[in-house]
């Protein structure tokens, strides 16, 4: 009987959980997923997340969940999955490769609709994968350099100086790209009087 109520329990702690952070965790997971894998690694980081429950930071006893107690855990959770799941892919597509003897795939554009970002996503593309992923987890998901820092690992300050260092990066980048100079133009700011 005990046996069953712990279980029960748990199930109960997991399904709270689940709530609180399946949306946040999908719209991660489309921002760096293939539209076609997002569920498959969305199931697999519900998976990891089932098994470890008890490691779950700020996951306790009580049915109410603070987000940002554990969204950056799990954010963490889902890049390990992501990164799993970019190497299976890259294996695969090295298989079929050999087998076939011809080019990947291209990568397809932006959905119908969708408004088109390529030269950002160009631009991303010239990061480093930790930097763009810190830029990422603070633009798109809106993360603090705390709540970063847990789900890549970084302490609070490596992320601070990265995220800093970073935009001011992309920023050069597409300025140069845009043909627009940094700093202010003649006259700017300055008052007529």
């Amino acid at each position: 009987m005990l046996r069953q109520e712990l279980a029960r329990a748990r199930e109960a702690r997991y399904e709270t959980l689940m709530r609180v952070v399946m949306e946040p965790l999908h719209r991660y997971l489309l921002r760096r997923a293939d539209a076609g894998a997002v569920d498959d690694i969305l199931a697999e980081t519900m998976l990891v997340l089932w098994r470890r429950l008890e490691d779950v930071p700020g996951l306790g006893a009580d049915p109410k969940i603070d987000p940002d107690d554990v969204l950056p855990w799990c954010y963490g959770v889902a890049r390990g999955c992501l990164t799993n799941a970019h190497r299976a892919e890259r294996r695969r597509l090295r298989l079929v490769e050999r087998l076939t003897r011809t080019a990947p795939p291209p990568v397809p554009g932006p959905e119908p609709g969708e408004a088109d970002h390529a030269e950002l996503h160009a631009t991303l593309g010239t990061l480093g994968a930790l930097d763009r992923e810190v830029v990422l987890l603070w633009a798109w998901e809106g993360l603090p350099p705390r709540a970063i820092a847990e789900a890549t690992g970084l302490t609070p300050n490596a992320v601070s100086i990265r995220l800093h260092r970073t935009k001011k990066k992309l920023a050069s980048l597409l300025d140069r790209k845009n043909g627009a100079h940094a700093g202010h133009g003649t006259g700017e700011g300055r008052s007529n009087r």
